[in-house]
């Protein structure tokens, strides 16, 4: 049986140390970090996606930051399309993929691919259905997915958010259910080895507001009044969306309400994760355990 390509996730929610352990585990085996992040790809925003330092990107290759203008739609399948060419490219040098972030649906891309036909495929609708998720949570888009197609959705666990927003793409695109469809999931083009950073939850959240606090010391509000438009998809995010409603803004207010906004971020990411049954959840300041895992996998 031909050996396949190797790669290593690194995931868990917001502010738990991915950028660290990425960094750490792409040094010492011979890595390069694939964000896997749904905001560090715009262009200008810097300071509230937390990117990584220009003297750290430096010293080990990273690639899907900085991809598109701020003012660009940036769709999953794009990520999908983009990463897995990143990765291929990585293989093709010798040296291994480190993918590190904590966007799940950017995940679910690279470790279950779907292919999409395109009688039925609509981008539009797709990142405003990847939109409400953010905004809404999983079980509302389950819901509306029970209201339009019950069939599909008793086979679907609300969390599985990549097939239940793909039902719903179908049947708003098409007027037919998805149960009357069928779509091809292929298997990864590679073996990988998950792991999942979790702690202490009052740590994590200490963790969560002391780099909130940075974010503002370092400028986060006046890179956001650089921009100013909050019609853009990239300013949804937590970090930027929660100066909108501000006009003579309470800095102390939205500071607070990022926070509470990323605390709660950090409960789906996590719930997110959970599903995959592959994961190594390993806490974030044991890194000789993650590196010894890293070291059995790719010696197999």
């Amino acid at each position: 049986m031909e050996k396949k390509n190797k790669a290593v996730f690194v995931v868990g929610p917001t502010a738990s140390g991915k950028s660290a352990l990425g960094l750490k585990i792409a040094e010492i085996f011979s890595g390069e970090i694939v964000s896997c992040d749904s905001m560090q790809i715009y262009r200008k925003l810097n300071i509230g996606t937390a990117k990584e330092s220009l003297k750290n990107r430096e010293r080990i290759p990273h690639h899907m930051i900085d991809v598109v203008d701020y003012d660009a739609d940036f769709s999953v399948a794009e990520y999908q399309k983009t990463a897995l060419q990143i990765i291929s490219d990585i293989w093709s040098r010798g040296k291994l993929p480190v993918i590190v972030g904590g966007t799940g649906l950017y995940v679910e891309s690279l470790i279950r691919p779907m292919s999409f036909s395109k009688a039925d495929k609509d981008d539009g609708i797709r990142r405003k259905l990847e939109s409400d998720l953010e905004k809404y949570g999983e079980i509302e888009l389950y819901r509306r997915l029970n209201e339009v197609d019950a069939e599909t959705a008793k086979k679907l666990h609300p969390n599985d958010t990549k097939r239940v927003i793909r039902a719903l793409e179908i049947f708003l695109k098409t007027g037919i259910p998805k149960s009357e469809q069928a779509d091809k999931i292929t298997p990864p083009p590679f073996d990988y080895l998950m792991l999942g950073l979790d702690m202490d939850r009052a740590l994590l959240y200490s963790r969560i507001d002391e780099r909130v606090d940075v974010m503002f010391e370092e400028g986060l509000a006046l890179e956001v009044l650089s921009i100013n438009d909050f019609s853009l998809q990239s300013m949804q995010a937590i970090g930027y969306k929660e100066f909108a409603d501000y006009n003579g803004f309470n800095v102390e207010e939205i500071k607070e309400k990022i926070k509470k906004h990323s605390r709660n971020y950090a409960k789906r990411q996590l719930t997110w994760f959970r599903r995959y049954k592959e994961i190594n959840w390993i806490n974030p300041y044991d890194d000789d355990s993650a590196v010894s895992l890293v070291k059995r996998f790719l010696s197999v």
